[in-house]
């Protein structure tokens, strides 16, 4: 997020207590929301503490990011919060935020070769439009991601809808086969993207 505002410097927003957030940029009140669009426009912000001037931008970045989890867009699995809560205290916690940070990069970097992967491996196989609409959700998910990205549904797919899979029990023995075999196929493209 290093997009530049029309000042200099990052836009200042201050939290008073009363949890009221007022950017100063455009003086006005603003909401979490707000902060999440402007994370999605690339702008970048600092959030201070109107009284003390601490710096708590992160806290409110981890804010945003809990409401957004909470309304049902979870990104963060179950496992991988474990993994990360079980990191807090252990000696390799100081590595922990530069490995993400360049994982993300290198995800955001990447992001064309997994897409041509994921459709090459699911190319004429009976799964290729569930493939497609969750591809265009992963996509929107990613997007949150970028500076100047914006979520976009899945064509035909409601805001927030989750990703379209196979219904149990519906399909035959057959199907579910294709699927793993397409599934492994796209492990191997990965595994060949990351070498």
């Amino acid at each position: 997020m290093k997009k530049a505002a029309p000042g200099s410097g990052p836009v200042i927003i201050k939290k008073y207590a009363n949890r009221r957030l007022y950017n100063t940029e455009t003086s006005s009140y603003i909401t979490l929301e707000h902060l999440a669009a402007m994370t999605r426009e690339g702008r970048d912000f600092k959030v201070v503490d109107a009284k003390t001037e601490e710096d708590i931008t992160h806290n409110v970045l981890t804010q945003i990011i809990m409401e957004e989890e909470a309304r049902g867009q979870t990104m963060l699995p179950v496992n991988f919060l474990r993994q990360l809560i079980a990191l807090y205290g252990d000696s390799m916690q100081a590595m922990v935020p530069g490995y993400l940070e360049a994982s993300m990069d290198s995800f955001r970097r990447n992001q064309e070769q997994f897409k041509s992967a994921v459709e090459g491996a699911f190319a004429n196989s009976p799964f290729a439009e569930i493939a497609k609409r969750n591809m265009a959700m992963f996509e929107a998910a990613a997007s949150a991601f970028q500076p100047g990205g914006a979520a976009n549904p899945a064509p035909g797919a409601a805001p927030g809808a989750a990703p379209v899979a196979p219904e149990a029990g519906s399909g035959n023995d057959g199907d579910v086969s294709a699927l793993k075999a397409e599934l492994a196929r796209l492990q191997e493209k990965i595994e060949k993207l990351g070498k």
